[in-house]
């Protein structure tokens, strides 16, 4: 099970980071909801630990946008706000359960199991347009016009997070972290070089869609004009 904790406060982070670890799950962590958002919008977590009090974009409002775009990932808040009231509006916002800081260990394991227990619709992932390319991510093929070629799974995945995130600049930890996993021994060169093979099949298929490096942060993928 992976699990994404969006908290502004490291130390709570780092503590129940190690111990959902120790449980055998999977945790990335981000500490602004503004950050999380690329993360959250590629569907690849099985829960989400939200802060509700978070400068910028606090956890309520963030939960508010991500059910707004139709984002179904199960969410806990995590929260000092304990009145009744609260608890309502969380729930009513798209919260799937709510907890009160400071957080018993024990109890958030158990909330977690039981989230997990519960049923979820099974999506059949269609497919993803963006200016000229349509991208099939059960086939793995691109195509654009009369033009089509087929991607490696490595490709694709890192395709696929481009078309659901298009103009924006997705940080190369973030890239890395999403198609090798968190934890994965790989050299920034090896994303480098995925760039590039993706770079060739949309010149291969004669794609309006450019692939553009943002100096010392990471990469976008652009529509630009034909």
């Amino acid at each position: 099970m992976r699990i994404l904790l969006i908290d502004d406060d490291p130390r709570l982070c780092d503590s129940l980071s190690f111990e959902l670890k120790k449980e055998g799950f999977s945790v990335d962590i981000c500490n602004d909801g503004e950050d999380a958002l690329p993360w959250i919008r590629q569907s690849v977590h099985d829960l989400i630990l939200l802060d509700r009090m978070m400068p910028g974009i606090d956890g309520l409002s963030l939960l508010k946008k991500i059910r707004a775009e139709g984002i179904s990932t199960p969410v806990i808040l995590l929260t000092a706000l304990g009145e009744l009231s609260d608890k309502v509006t969380g729930l009513e916002n798209g919260a799937d359960d709510y907890m009160v800081k400071p957080i018993a260990f024990p109890e958030l394991l158990a909330r977690i199991h039981s989230i997990s227990r519960r049923p979820r619709n099974l999506e059949v992932p269609g497919k993803l347009t963006l200016g000229d390319l349509a991208f099939d991510p059960v086939g793995l093929t691109l195509d654009c016009g009369s033009f089509s070629c087929t991607l490696s799974k490595r490709e694709a995945d890192l395709l696929e997070i481009f078309l659901k995130n298009p103009g924006q600049t997705l940080p190369r930890n973030l890239l890395l972290s999403r198609v090798w996993g968190p934890d994965a021994e790989v050299e920034d060169g090896n994303l480098d070089n995925y760039i590039h093979f993706l770079r060739r099949r949309l010149k291969t298929i004669q794609s309006s869609l450019q692939l553009k490096t943002v100096r010392g942060i990471g990469y976008l993928l652009e529509v630009t004009d034909v």
